[in-house]
C-alpha cells in the first residue's frame, strides 16, 4: 500500500509538472514580442509613421495586446532625454527597436549593435551613418526613407507662381536631414534661373518671426521635411494667409497642418512599410544587415484648398508636376 501511494504521489507530481510546464509554454506565447519606439517628437508626419507602423506589424501577424508590447517613448526634442530614453529601452531587453526620425534612430543605434533597429521618417541612412548602404545595411539597423522628389516639389512651386523670380528656403540646419534636402531644393531652383533666399530656425519659438521674415522678401517658400518647422505647421499657415504667400512643403501632414499643396509622402504609409518590414525581421524571415532600406511607395498631390483660397490660388488650378 505503501508502494502504491508513493505511485501515486509520483504521478501526481509528475502530471502537475507537466501541467505546469504547458501553462508556462502558453503564457511565453502570449507574451509574444516587445519593440521599444524613440519618436524624436510629437508631429503630425512622426505621429502617423508610427501609426503606420503598428499597422505594417498588425499585417504582418504581430498585433498590440495579442502578441505584441510596444514600449514607447518620445524625446519631445531634447537631446538629452534621447540618450536616457534609449538606454531606458534597452534595459527592457525588447526583440526590436524602432527609431522614429533620424536623432531617434542615431541615439538607439549609438547604444546596441545587438538588437534589431527599424527606422522610418529618416532621409539618408547611409548619410546618418546608420547604414553601410542602402542596398547592402550590413549592420543591425535598417528602415525607411522620407527622401522626397525634391525636384518635383521644386516643379509643382514654380507652376503654381511662374512668375517667382526669389522663392524662400527655411529650415532647421542643426537637422542633417533637412540640410540635405534643402540643398537639393537650393540647386533646384537655381537651375530654374530663380534667386534664393535661406532663413534657419533652431527651435519651434523661432518659426514664427522666420516665416514673417523671410515671406516679406520672396515670391513663394519651400519647406522640406524638417521636424521643427513640422511641429509648427499651423503657425507657418497662419503666417502664409496674413502674408498671402505660397508654401509648398515637403509631407502631406505639413500640407493638412497648412502649407498649400505638396507632391509628397504619405507618413502613415511610410510607417507602414516599416512596419511590415519589421515584422518579417521578428519572425526571423530577414535580418537587418541584408534587409535594403526602402523608399515611399506611395506619392500622391496634396492641395490645402482652404489655404490655397485665402492666399488667392484657385485650387482646381495646381496640377501634379510632369
Amino acid at each position: 500500500m505503501k508502494m502504491k501511494k508513493l505511485g501515486l504521489c509520483l504521478l501526481t507530481i509528475a502530471t502537475l509538472t507537466l501541467a505546469a510546464c504547458g501553462t508556462e509554454k502558453k503564457a511565453s506565447e502570449k507574451d509574444g514580442v516587445t519593440v521599444g519606439v524613440l519618436q524624436l517628437v510629437e508631429h503630425g508626419s512622426l505621429d502617423a509613421a508610427y501609426d503606420g507602423f503598428k499597422e505594417g506589424l498588425a499585417a504582418g501577424g504581430y498585433k498590440e495586446g495579442d502578441n505584441l508590447t510596444l514600449a514607447y517613448q518620445n524625446a519631445q526634442n531634447n537631446q538629452d532625454n534621447l540618450k536616457s530614453m534609449s538606454e531606458k529601452l534597452l534595459k527592457d531587453k525588447p526583440d526590436l527597436l524602432l527609431g522614429i526620425a533620424t536623432p531617434a534612430a542615431q541615439s538607439l543605434a549609438n547604444e546596441t549593435s545587438d538588437i534589431p533597429i527599424v527606422v522610418t521618417a529618416v532621409t539618408d541612412l547611409k548619410e546618418a551613418k546608420l547604414v553601410a548602404s542602402d542596398k547592402k545595411p550590413g549592420g543591425n539597423v535598417t528602415g525607411t526613407s522620407d527622401m522626397v522628389p525634391i525636384k518635383k516639389q521644386i516643379q509643382l512651386l514654380l507652376s503654381i507662381v511662374p512668375e517667382a523670380k526669389t522663392v524662400g528656403l527655411m529650415y532647421n540646419a542643426g537637422e542633417t536631414n533637412s540640410k540635405i534636402q534643402a540643398d537639393l531644393a537650393n540647386a533646384a531652383l537655381k537651375d530654374a534661373g530663380v534667386k534664393v533666399k535661406v532663413m534657419t530656425a533652431n527651435t519651434t519659438n523661432d518659426v514664427q518671426q522666420v516665416t514673417t521674415s523671410l515671406a516679406k522678401d520672396v515670391d513663394a517658400i519651400y519647406v522640406p521635411t524638417d521636424n521643427t518647422f513640422a511641429s509648427a505647421a499651423a503657425v507657418v499657415g497662419e503666417v502664409a494667409k496674413q502674408t498671402k504667400t505660397p508654401i509648398i512643403a515637403g509631407s502631406v501632414e505639413q500640407v493638412d497642418g497648412g502649407a498649400l499643396a505638396t507632391f509628397g509622402i504619405d507618413y502613415k504609409s511610410l510607417g507602414k512599410q516599416a512596419g511590415q518590414m519589421a515584422a518579417k525581421i521578428l519572425k526571423g524571415d530577414e535580418k537587418p544587415s541584408t534587409t535594403p532600406v526602402e523608399t515611399a511607395k506611395k506619392l500622391e498631390l496634396v492641395i490645402n484648398d482652404d489655404m490655397a483660397k485665402a492666399i488667392g490660388i484657385d485650387p482646381a488650378s495646381i496640377k501634379t508636376p510632369e
